[in-house]
């Protein structure tokens, strides 16, 4: 795949079927967010991007906004990429968006991630995080633990 073939917008409620589904194959062992949750997270005016392949929805990615100024905190809620579309650039592509919205409001963000995901440990550090605390088993149903990890923002 070209990643000039990558289109990355706004997700959208008519989004949200898609994303469930998308979170049931990328997260089987643990919970997986389900359309309402997606619709719900929406409604609440959260900042969410979807990737587009063909018009085909391949990944998402969510933040939150925990703290305005003068201190802005900012938290990741989820990001995922379809797995035949990992390894791409997708979720860097989906994570830097998110991340420009927070370096605009001069926002800390905060995020966790599975002690065992090497891959998104890395493209996280990678973007500048370091991780700050571990969250013993963090993820159910599995009881996977998480990293919490943090990222001073950028000016």
């Amino acid at each position: 795949m070209n990643p000039a073939t990558v289109h990355i917008d706004a997700l959208r409620e008519p989004d949200a079927a898609r994303c469930a589904e998308l979170e049931r194959a990328l997260f089987p062992g643990d919970d997986p967010w389900s359309e309402r949750m997606f619709v719900e997270e929406l409604r609440a005016g959260y900042h969410y991007l979807a990737a587009r392949v063909d018009d085909r929805l391949v990944g998402y990615a969510g933040l939150a906004f925990l703290a305005g100024p003068p201190h802005a905190e900012a938290e990741i809620h989820t990001i995922g990429v379809e797995a035949g579309h990992q390894r791409r650039g997708i979720g860097r592509a989906l994570l830097r968006g998110l991340l420009a919205v927070a370096d605009e409001a001069g926002a800390t963000v905060f995020l966790e991630v599975r002690t065992d995901n090497e891959q998104a440990r890395s493209l996280y550090e990678d973007e500048g995080f370091a991780v700050v605390g571990l969250r013993k088993r963090y993820y159910q149903p599995s009881g996977a633990d998480a990293y919490t990890l943090r990222r001073e923002p950028r000016t």
